[in-house]
């Protein structure tokens, strides 16, 4: 009956592994379909980013309580996984409690830690819960939200509430059956929280301890597994995501817009056409039209937003009522993305489907809509930059398109023929200074 265990457990070890990496082979190869970027200088500045703004959550901690019981949780993803590990290995060997003859008395330390944490995941993820659907917050009852990724947030606190009750009903039968003296369940010594549960199950049999107790632990890993393949398919991808992601942040200052060389040695051969070159080839094309002219990095980006809407709340132009939404602008990139990446898993490499990430997914006049102030930029907690984006579409739309408003094209036609903005002559340009030496 073991060994029939330890085939099933070994089973569904491998198919939750082969399935989650098949699907992260498809992110990566997603991702690198955008256009190159280099964004590996100053090493340094970038392992600080990640520890502070990946691992140290520090623009979070612009709202203390949220950013504590977020850590929290976050925090219990990744420590908890140490006790992961041992119930995967004795799943495999048919072992029980494998690290205890090798930790000693700090084995029953470790778990009672355990045990503090995964109550505090819990209590953080029922008050998320009630913040998320009863509290009415304006950017979790925006529209950008309606259908699957209001739901997503849902199944993914439900999940870690039912994921640590498990564990703490594994803790606290098996505590009973050492009690009893049951095969197998070796003495651990009380375990500070389940310990208190377990007196109260001692009128259960000895089998049906055991039935509760194996039910878990089954329960608590086929969980921990099916959450695995669940995370790359959800926004919980960010869980990820968010270190290399702040590793790649661009280092350059906010505010900075990256320039086409093309586009700029245009206006200085205008200034000085002695040194246009005779052999100048155009460019290919000007800006985004769809997720593929995009920077592998904007689509990182897109892989890495949490969904929690602090662009969008931060956005003047979403908070006067107009369409744009920066939130909205990273989710559709992804759902581009992952239909680009579905197109190529059918038909081995990207067949045009008549769709573009401009005006399919993202309107001109959500474009339009943005002011450039950057304020997207500075709330994303993640060093997600949904101006990147932005600004790529819409020099396609201007450049490639030639799709903007009456006023912007008197403002380019000023500056291809008069070198300014205004309407005025170049020789009569510092005429102004003219008039005031006279005064």
């Amino acid at each position: 009956m073991q060994i029939v265990q330890q085939v099933l457990f070994a089973l569904c070890l491998g198919a939750a592994v082969w399935f989650f990496s098949k699907k992260v082979k498809e992110i990566r190869r997603n991702i690198l379909l955008g256009a190159d970027e280099e964004l590996t200088d100053n090493p340094s500045a970038r392992w600080k980013n990640m520890l502070l703004l990946a691992f140290g959550q520090r623009k979070m901690f612009k709202n203390p309580l949220v950013a504590v019981m977020h850590f929290v949780v976050y925090a219990g993803f990744l420590i908890i996984n140490i006790e992961v590990l041992e119930i995967v290995l004795d799943g495999l060997f048919g072992t029980h409690r494998l690290f205890l003859p090798l930790l000693g008395s700090f084995y029953t330390f470790l778990i009672n830690a355990f045990e503090v944490l995964a109550l505090l995941v819990l209590t953080a993820c029922v008050l998320f819960l009630v913040r998320r659907n009863m509290l009415k917050l304006k950017r979790f009852i925006s529209n950008d939200l309606n259908g699957w990724p209001r739901s997503d947030a849902n199944y993914i606190l439900i999940t870690e509430i039912v994921l640590m009750s498990l564990f703490l009903l594994m803790n606290a039968t098996d505590r009973a059956l050492q009690l009893n003296g049951a095969d197998h369940y070796h003495q651990t010594g009380d375990f500070l929280l389940s310990g208190l549960l377990a007196p109260s199950l001692a009128g259960i049999s000895e089998t049906g301890l055991i039935a509760i107790e194996r039910s878990a632990w089954w329960l608590h890993i086929i969980g921990i597994l099916a959450f695995l393949n669940y995370l790359p398919w959800s926004k919980h991808l960010h869980i990820v995501l968010a270190f290399p992601n702040a590793w790649y942040a661009r280092l350059t200052n906010t505010g900075t817009m990256a320039n086409m060389t093309s586009v700029q040695n245009e206006v200085k051969y205008m200034m000085q056409p002695e040194l246009a070159p005779t052999d100048a080839a155009a460019p290919a094309k000007f800006g985004a039209k769809d997720v593929m002219d995009l920077s592998w990095k904007s689509l990182l980006d897109a892989y890495s937003c949490t969904e929690c809407g602090r662009c969008s709340a931060s956005c003047p132009a979403n908070t006067t009522g107009k369409l744009l939404s920066p939130r909205k602008i990273m989710m559709s990139t992804r759902d581009r993305l992952e239909e680009v990446g579905r197109n190529i898993n059918s038909n081995k490499t990207f067949t045009p489907d008549g769709k573009t990430l401009l005006n399919d997914y993202i309107t001109v006049e959500e474009l339009r809509a943005c002011t450039t102030c950057n304020a997207c930029v500075e709330a994303c907690p993640v060093s997600i930059n949904p101006l990147s984006i932005i600004l790529e579409l819409r020099r396609s739309l201007i450049m490639e398109d030639s799709n903007a408003p009456g006023e912007w094209n008197a403002m380019f036609g000023n500056v291809e023929n008069n070198f300014a903005p205004w309407k005025f002559s170049p020789d009569e340009r510092d005429k102004w200074a003219e008039e005031m030496n006279q005064a």
